[in-house]
């Protein structure tokens, strides 16, 4: 396994190239004249921005010698929940959908590299401290809140992230709620996997 030192170089490295890729995205989406707003309100976009602020964090603290926090745990727990499900959802339904003016490695990044190196830092560089069912509990503020911001917007402004947040693609809201309860779940399937396995690769 791996310190926090010695896993610096690689958080501050892919926490970098998450920044440039987004923000290389974003130049382009202004350069169509698109909504900045709408940017902002993709999950994956929102997601690779933490996870890139979670590793440059990491690398700061480790590089200061300082340890790492019960917050920045929870934090990382978040982080790698969140991006664990970006990779299985954009795999399962978005993989074939009209990807708009994304770039194509723009997408290498936030759909591929960025979920196995959240995934991958998280098995080699486990929480130093046991995680606790109150630890799991801070995986489902973020995506519920995501959710009723997305559907409250996309009912003012008539426009949704994701094709299966759509009530006129997935047969009303009826078929939406499906959508979100699967989701949902699964981001606290991933956040329990993900403590368990931390708690197992640490011994503790």
């Amino acid at each position: 396994m791996l310190t926090p030192r010695q896993a610096a170089p690689f958080r501050l490295l892919l926490g970098d190239l998450t920044i440039v890729a987004v923000g290389w995205q974003l130049a382009i989406h202004v350069r169509h004249d698109l909504d900045v707003v709408s940017f902002f309100s993709f999950f994956t976009n929102l997601s690779n921005l933490l996870a890139s602020a979670t590793f440059l964090w990491g690398s700061a603290r480790a590089l200061a010698g300082r340890g790492e926090s019960s917050a920045f745990d929870r934090l990382r727990l978040v982080t790698v929940t969140n991006m664990t499900v970006v990779g299985i959802v954009f795999h399962l339904l978005l993989r074939n959908t009209d990807l708009g003016v994304l770039q194509a490695w723009v997408n290498v990044v936030v759909h591929y590299v960025m979920p196995a190196a959240v995934v991958l830092d998280w098995l080699l560089a486990p929480p130093g401290r046991r995680m606790t069912v109150g630890d799991w509990w801070w995986c489902w503020p973020m995506p519920l809140a995501y959710l009723v911001y997305s559907m409250a917007r996309g009912a003012i402004v008539g426009w949704y992230p994701y094709p299966f947040l759509r009530p006129e693609l997935t047969g009303g809201y009826a078929g939406v709620a499906v959508y979100v309860a699967a989701i949902l779940t699964l981001f606290l399937a991933i956040g329990a996997l993900a403590v368990a396995v931390a708690n197992r690769r640490r011994g503790v």
